[in-house]
């Protein structure tokens, strides 16, 4: 059993790889800035799926989740509840050893994994679609509207998509996660519902989507949504997710932990699978838009919009995925739990994108 507890920054640590400069712990950077990275409490009992019934649960014990499931699980006939609990305890337990098992893995994919394409860790303009660079410059000007981005494409409900990456970029990092995947090395899951996939931060691609974040995707999300922390982001969580047959192929309706998400196909050998989107989590509304993938390009929209995947029918689907996460919005309350955050300092990386001052931190322990 692991206890999520937080032992201090170790601010001398910095991992590289032979292929080029990779800052590990880019919270170390968010910490010379007086500001330390946390998860809110919740993780640990909020937010578990149960994917054979489709319904996220609260855990805190067995005995709660009776109490407060099983007349629910009942009506969907699931007529022995209690089978259910090892499964939810083993998820309480990965919860709590997650952040010393993520860095352990960590360490194990510097020291032992050789990549087959390294040029990708380090994001290059030549990797970005001549449009999306366009797209950026545009935004970056001063007094920019967002009626003055004319090169995405409004899908209606603030859902807009755009190019992000070339087709040769795409090739290259599918194959570059294959030859991850056939590796002896131990992976984990992208996050609750994904269980096919690969957590981007594990593989040491931290550096790259920082810079893809801050330089290019920040501008945009900066005049598209304002209100919605689009102009404060200051973390995220990144991976790929993999749709194929016998694993997963859809993805159940849900929404993000993040304030603005950007979902990019990265191949197209597949049939279906169109993303459909709803109200955000705090409205009703039965309106429904349908977007479907294009390779290289992105659908940029706010990460509460309810949202879902229909199933691919044949092939193999990879998306990459980035939850930004602005720590001005959370910090007041958080997404999964709708109540101010328990803040839970991180030794390394950025938790969930809440953040306290150091100052603070000796408060919480």
């Amino acid at each position: 059993m692991c206890d999520a507890v937080f032992k201090g920054y170790l601010p001398d640590l910095k991992l590289s790889r032979q292929c080029g400069s990779l800052v590990w712990l880019v919270a170390q950077q968010r910490a010379a800035m007086g500001r330390t990275f946390c998860l809110c409490g919740c993780f640990f009992t909020n937010n578990y799926f149960i994917r054979e019934y489709e319904m996220h649960v609260r855990f805190l014990s067995g005995e709660q989740f009776l109490r407060d499931y099983k007349q629910n699980l009942l009506s969907r006939s699931c007529y022995r509840p209690e089978r259910l609990i090892p499964q939810l305890e083993e998820e309480q337990n990965r919860r709590k050893c997650l952040e010393k098992e993520t860095s352990k893995r960590r360490k194990l994919v510097l020291e032992q994994y050789k990549p087959r394409h390294p040029h990708l860790y380090t994001l290059q303009q030549s990797f970005l679609d001549s449009k999306f660079l366009e797209l950026v410059q545009t935004a970056q000007q001063d007094q920019q509207t967002p009626e003055g981005l004319t090169l995405l494409t409004d899908h209606q409900q603030r859902i807009y998509s755009f190019p992000v990456f070339t087709k040769e970029f795409c090739k290259e990092l599918v194959e570059e996660l294959m030859h991850y995947e056939k590796s002896p090395l131990v992976k984990s899951r992208p996050n609750t519902m994904n269980q096919y996939g690969i957590k981007l931060e594990e593989l040491g691609f931290t550096d790259f989507v920082s810079s893809l974040r801050e330089e290019y995707l920040s501008p945009i999300a900066r005049l598209l949504f304002p209100d919605w922390g689009g102009d404060a982001l200051d973390s995220h969580k990144a991976f790929v997710v993999t749709y194929r047959d016998g694993e997963d192929i859809d993805l159940s309706y849900h929404h993000d932990n993040a304030e603005v998400t950007l979902n990019v196909a990265l191949n197209d050998e597949y049939t279906e699978g169109d993303l459909y989107f709803g109200p955000m989590r705090t409205e009703q509304s039965s309106r429904r838009t349908g977007y479907s993938h294009q390779l290289g390009r992105g659908v940029l929209h706010r990460g509460q919009q309810y949202h879902g995947a229909l199933p691919i029918m044949s092939g193999v689907r990879h998306n990459l995925i980035i939850w930004m996460r602005s720590s001005e919005v959370r910090n007041m309350l958080c997404p999964m739990c709708d109540q101010p955050p328990s803040m839970v300092p991180v030794q390394e990386g950025f938790g969930d994108g809440f953040t306290v001052s150091q100052e603070d931190v000796c408060s919480l322990n």
